[in-house]
């Protein structure tokens, strides 16, 4: 049997610096509780609403003692295969082999390392672990007659709970970092604590889990690297024309709406995977939307704002700048749903400027599954966040960049525990966690807006429910041919809420969906020849129908959508170089806007 690795002594250079480490810890420690409490003790506004969730597990615990023959037969279940896996460790103490009871899923990257199967404790550990998850998902998964938002609050953080338990996110629990202890004669150990540290003094108190190597990227350095012109700007936005790299291109502009949770270069990342410039490569003249990082100043400014000074205003520009008033625009999330928005309110005034729209990962009916972020909207929580809103003019980029960590805990908060404070590693170089870690505010105004209206109200689905600009919002008034692009495995903008823009559009919607999640799918560049998507332009009445008459096709859908906006983009012409036009270049690509980082605590 394999012996449990144990750490050697520190050098006296080591003891020193655990001294010094252990010293900070007292302080930083005693600084954040401090924090806490006082945030407490004021009621500071958090993501989760602990009286729904508390209320919301009291349900379920009622319906369980309702049903006692259910949980008799599940604690039943649970004690057969306890027996049955101590009965398995007993038979292979012997070979030093335990027969697995459970089989992790292969994504669950927890327990790749081999001494999770070579040690026959850690083997029990990690099968004990397995037993006691699958049959706590599967009673929490099969309750009855419980409210559907409850039920999905008990599930979402009864796997919270789970996977913060796992034996892989402690020391002496997890063989992969005893060892690695080993190895390096406790120095890993102390790499880790000072890792944990630092942390938890980037977010003065609020522990900042550092996700990748934030000095290995930069604006301008090695991301958003597309050359271009800041055209136009005013206090919500800049507007950036990105310099031709083909002698013709198509006619029509394409205005690019990204959105504003999270900042635009996630569509010009490094130059092997920018969307931006691969468009640009196409033969199109493409204009961007920079959003400004909200302060207290921008407090007032609403969702109608963001189309009449972001995107009407963008229009404006771009005829100035190129003569034509026949544009096509692309909407990524909520700057999709920004897009629809306005696609209803220019219907309405008879404007037709825009030509063709596509939609990147956009929710169109918030009554279908919108997935776990739905889970932290409601009326009383609303309430709560307009409150806290109301003092500051904003709401933290914090609370959104914890939140979306969360969904995903597994990969964005305990892979990092374990390689940066367990194993004592730097994190990995990685852009798209990069972009990730470099979060935005929201306006307290757009952000009530934005969630009363879509997230209560269902706006988008439901005609004249919201005004915009003084103009009622109808969506089966668009008559503009549309692609909309959704990805099978998309956490925020599941892909059946994204389906129903099939009906609510009168215009011909080509839609795509697409392997992958809300990012790796819809960043999926032409060369890569990853996930490949589905494609059906049949009718279909919901999106089972239409899934069981797709076309599967390999690689990216980027050619498919190119292909389609260049029908609906108009002749070529001569390229358009951005510091020739009528507008005053106010400065170079990536702009300003995007260097205002949310570094709040």
């Amino acid at each position: 049997m394999t012996t449990q690795p144990q750490v050697t002594n520190l050098d006296p250079a080591d003891q020193q610096r655990l001294l010094r480490l252990s010293t900070r810890a007292s302080q930083l420690l005693s600084h954040s509780f401090a924090r806490q409490l006082e945030e407490l003790m004021g009621n500071e506004f958090t993501m989760i609403d602990g009286q729904a969730v508390s209320r919301s597990f009291q349900e379920f615990g009622m319906k369980l003692l309702t049903d006692p023959a259910r949980m008799m037969e599940a604690n039943a279940q649970l004690w057969r295969d306890s027996f049955t896996l101590w009965q398995r460790f007993l038979e292979g103490a012997p070979s030093g082999r335990l027969q697995p009871l459970v089989d992790p899923p292969k994504t669950d990257r927890r327990f790749k390392d081999p001494g999770w199967s070579e040690n026959p404790g850690f083997a029990m550990l990690q099968q004990s672990y397995l037993v006691f998850a699958n049959w706590l998902q599967e009673l929490v998964d099969e309750a009855e007659g419980l409210d559907p938002h409850a039920h999905q609050r008990v599930k979402f953080f009864t796997r919270q709970y789970l996977n913060a338990i796992a034996p892989s996110n402690y020391p002496l629990t997890n063989p992969q970092v005893l060892k690695h202890a080993q190895d390096t004669g406790g120095k890993s150990l102390l790499d880790g604590l000072e890792h944990f540290l630092d942390d938890l003094e980037r977010g003065g108190g609020h522990l900042r889990i550092q996700m990748t190597d934030e000095q290995a990227f930069g604006l301008g350095k090695n991301l958003a690297l597309t050359p271009g012109k800041v055209v136009y700007k005013n206090e919500l936005m800049e507007l950036i024309q990105y310099t031709p790299t083909t002698e013709t291109v198509h006619a029509r502009p394409l205005l690019v709406i990204p959105a504003w949770i999270n900042k635009f270069y996630i569509l010009d990342l490094q130059p092997k995977n920018s969307f931006v410039k691969w468009a640009v490569d196409q033969g199109f003249t493409v204009f961007l939307i920079s959003w400004a990082n909200p302060t207290q100043e921008l407090a007032h400014k609403r969702f109608e704002d963001y189309l009449g000074d972001g995107v009407l205003t963008a229009l404006d520009a771009i005829e100035r700048q190129t003569g034509m008033r026949e544009v096509s625009a692309l909407g990524f999330c909520i700057g999709g749903i920004l897009l629809a928005t306005g696609l209803a309110h220019m219907a309405a005034k008879g404007d037709d400027r825009i030509k063709s729209a596509t939609f990147f990962a956009t929710l169109f009916d918030f009554e279908e599954d919108v997935g776990e972020l739905g889970m932290f909207v409601d009326v009383h929580h609303l309430d709560a966040m307009e409150e806290h809103t109301a003092r500051t003019g904003f709401l933290e980029g914090r609370h959104m960049a914890n939140t979306f960590s969360m969904l995903r805990e597994n990969d964005l908060i305990w892979s990092f525990v374990v390689n940066n404070y367990l194993l004592g590693r730097e994190p990995a170089a990685f852009d798209l966690l990069y972009w990730n870690a470099d979060s935005t505010r929201l306006p307290a105004r757009m952000l009530s807006d934005y969630a009363r209206g879509f997230y209560l109200q269902n706006a988008l689905a439901r005609p004249g429910t919201l005004e915009i600009l003084g103009t009622p919002i109808d969506t089966t008034k668009v008559t503009t041919p549309s692609y909309a692009v959704a990805t099978r495995e998309d956490h925020l903008a599941p892909w059946k809420a994204c389906f129903p823009i099939k009906h609510q559009f009168q215009g011909p919607v080509r839609f795509c969906l697409g392997g992958s999640g809300h990012i790796a799918g819809i960043m999926n560049p032409a060369s890569s020849h990853k996930y490949g998507y589905w494609i059906n332009d049949a009718p279909a009445p919901d999106p089972d129908t239409w899934f069981e008459h797709t076309e599967f096709h390999e690689g990216s859908w980027w050619p498919d959508w190119a292909s389609w906006l260049a029908r609906h983009s108009g002749e070529k012409v001569a390229a358009r170089d951005p510091a020739a036009g009528p507008l005053t270049p106010l400065d170079d690509a990536p702009g300003r806007y995007v260097h205002d980082r949310s570094d709040e605590g």
